[in-house]
Order: C-alpha cells, then sequence, then structure tokens
C-alpha cells in the first residue's frame, strides 16, 4: 500500500508542476485533464500525509518508552499512542479502500431475491423477517426499497420475494448479505419449546443497465392474471399482474405489485433483464460460477454464512467471525454496526494480502 500511496504522492507533485507551467494554459485539454486527475487524487494524498505524521509522531512516542526513565515523559508518551493508534487504524482503512480495486457495479442499483430454504414454513417466516430487515434498514439509509415480486406461504411468510433497492451505497454496503441466512428459534408452530434451526438464502445481484443486455420482443412469452391480495373492495377485478417466460434461457419472471399493467411488465423487464446479465456472466466466467454457488449454496440447515441465534440475542457472521449480540436490533434495521465491520475485516484481509470472500452478489 506505501508504494501504491508514494506513487500518488509524487504523481500530485508533477501534476502541480505541469499546473504551474505557463505552456499547460496553452493546451485546455491538458489542462483540464491534469486539473481532473489533481482533484482525484488530492484528497487522497492529503490524508496519506497525515497519515506519515502519526507514523512519526508514534515513533517518537515509542522512542521515549524504550530510552527514558522519567516517568512523567512516559506517561506522555503512552498518552500520545493511545490517541495516535485508533487514528492511524482508522486513515489505514480509508486509505487502503481509496486504492483498492474498485467495483464494476459500484453505484448500481439492487435487486435481491430472498428464499426460503430448509426448514417448512418456519423458514418461509424467517424469509420475512429477512424481507423486513432489508426494508427498514433501506428506510433507515434514505434508500427507495419496494417489493416486486412475493409469493406468501400459508402462514404468512414467504417462499419468495424479491426487492428492489436503490439509493447512494445501496450495492457497495448489501452486496455482504449474498448468503444462506440461518436462524435459531422456538418457532410458533412448535408446541414442545424446542428450539428449531431453519434457513433462507439471500442473493443480491447490481441492477442490469438496458445496455447491458438486450431483450427482442420476438424472444418473450408475456401472460397476464390477477394480482392476489386482500379481497373485498381491494380485490383485482383487472389482469394487471404480467409473467414473462425469456424463451431462450426459459428464465420466468413475474411482478403483480403495481396496478397497472405496463408498470408491472416494465418491473419485471427490469428483473430479467438483470437475471439475463447475471446468465451471461456465468457463461463467460468460469469464477463468477464458483462464486455463485459459494454464495447461494443449498439452503439447508449446515449451510451458514450468517447465524441469528434468538436465545442468545445474538448474531455471527461466519465468513467474517464477527458477532453481535443485538439481534433484535439488526432485525429491526441496524445493521450498520455489522456491515461497518464486515467492510473493515475485507479491507484489513485485502491489505494483508490474503484472498478476500467471493462478493460478488451473484444470484439465480
Amino acid at each position: 500500500m506505501r508504494r501504491q500511496l508514494d506513487a500518488l504522492e509524487a504523481e500530485l507533485q508533477s501534476i502541480e508542476e505541469q499546473l504551474a507551467d505557463p505552456e499547460t494554459a496553452k493546451d485546455s485539454a491538458k489542462l483540464q485533464a491534469l486539473m481532473r486527475r489533481h482533484g482525484e487524487i488530492l484528497p487522497i494524498v492529503e490524508r496519506y500525509r497525515e497519515y506519515k505524521r502519526l507514523l512519526e509522531r508514534e515513533q517518537q512516542a515509542r522512542e521515549i518508552l524504550e530510552t527514558e526513565s522519567d516517568e512523567d515523559l512516559i506517561k506522555l508518551a503512552r498518552d500520545e499512542l493511545e490517541e495516535i493508534i485508533p487514528l492511524k487504524e482508522q486513515l489505514e482503512s480509508e486509505l487502503a479502500e481509496a486504492i483498492m480495486p474498485k467495483d464494476p457495479n459500484e453505484g448500481k442499483d439492487v435487486v435481491m431475491e430472498i428464499r426460503a430454504g430448509t426448514g417448512g414454513e418456519e423458514a418461509a417466516l424467517f424469509a420475512r423477517d429477512l424481507c423486513r430487515m432489508y426494508l427498514r434498514y433501506a428506510e433507515r439509509k434514505g434508500w427507495k426499497a419496494e417489493i416486486v415480486y412475493e409469493s406468501p406461504s400459508s402462514l404468512g411468510g414467504y417462499k419468495e420475494v424479491i426487492l428492489h433497492i436503490s439509493g447512494k451505497d445501496a450495492w457497495k454496503l448489501l452486496k455482504y448479505e449474498s448468503g444462506v441466512h440461518r436462524v435459531q428459534r422456538i418457532p410458533v408452530t412448535e408446541s414442545s419449546g424446542r428450539i428449531h434451526t431453519s434457513a433462507a438464502t439471500v442473493a443480491v445481484l447490481p441492477e442490469a443497465e438496458e445496455t447491458d443486455v438486450e431483450i427482442r420482443e420476438e424472444d418473450l412469452e408475456i401472460e397476464t392474471f390477477r394480482s392476489s391480495g386482500p379481497g373485498g373492495q381491494h380485490m383485482q377485478k383487472n389482469e394487471t399482474a404480467v409473467r414473462i417466460r425469456h424463451k431462450p434461457t426459459g428464465l420466468v419472471v413475474e411482478c403483480q405489485d403495481e396496478r397497472s399493467q405496463y408498470q408491472n411488465k416494465m418491473k419485471a423487464l427490469r428483473i430479467l433483464r438483470t437475471r439475463l446479465l447475471e446468465m451471461k456472466r456465468r457463461e463467460q466466467e468460469a469464477e463468477i460460477q464458483r462464486q455463485r454457488r459459494e454464495q447461494i449454496k443449498s439452503g439447508d440447515r449446515s449451510d451458514k454464512d450468517r447465524t441469528y441465534n434468538f436465545i442468545q440475542n445474538r448474531v455471527t457472521d461466519h465468513r467474517y467471525d464477527i458477532t453481535l449480540y443485538k439481534l433484535k436490533d439488526i432485525l429491526d434495521g441496524d445493521l450498520d454496526e455489522l456491515l461497518n465491520e464486515i467492510r473493515r475485516t475485507e479491507i484489513q484481509r485485502w491489505l494483508s494480502g490474503q484472498e478476500t470472500p467471493a462478493l460478488v452478489g451473484q444470484g439465480s
């Protein structure tokens, strides 16, 4: 990391020398390019210089601890280290994140698919809890989130539910949610008070742009039907729900949450486009196939990326060895602490050159 940051600092110095050269002003294209690059790297280099100043202060404090015998000086040095070390670690994380390879999906909206795994109705109820958790988290972040498809279970859970989430950093944060989520609790269906383990899978996909995937009208088989929902005056009398089958691949997408058939069709096409882009990636890159398998797995109880233990009020992310004893808060959408810890761990792994988990957000 230091080599990359030193190179950026040298580049900044070179750019500033060129900007100070009167000849540069005569070439407007070059001037604009230099100014744009200067704006990109200046904040990073300023933080790096601050980081180097902290390293110097740390070294001086440690030298005092090693060489001095005066108790007052030693106390001052210890106090200095207590202040410096957390600041240094924070700057290390910020600098590493600034120079880490950029995620090509950064800034994209998210399609999140939640499916009940092993565990019957309890798994479906847990899938509903996860859906609520992400909707509440989106609300906390000021994102726009909506259910675009749902397949309810008999007790009010979800066999499957698909969300569309848009907002600043939605992909950056939610991509870590892909995987098998396991719950351990006494289900409402259990009369003897026995703890039950069930699972749900979460797939997080970056939404495909229209330019990413070409969908030909002749490749689509479109059906309309009445939306499911409450009866009485709310009952849908028109066929506004839409089911689209992509004939070349066999992919089927449904959408029924809007009152307009056209709006449901547009939403279904967005989901289809995202799934087709994912299929295209899998075909092109064998590595993405491996990452998707790691992410989705089977939804079996034995598969686990994260565990929610109600008895202990505990949430554990097994990929990153992170445990928080605030399960109720997390299920209520308070995910920031958990996701920040995951992000910090990922940055530290990158810094140490370790292989990080496959988190490109693949799904079916």
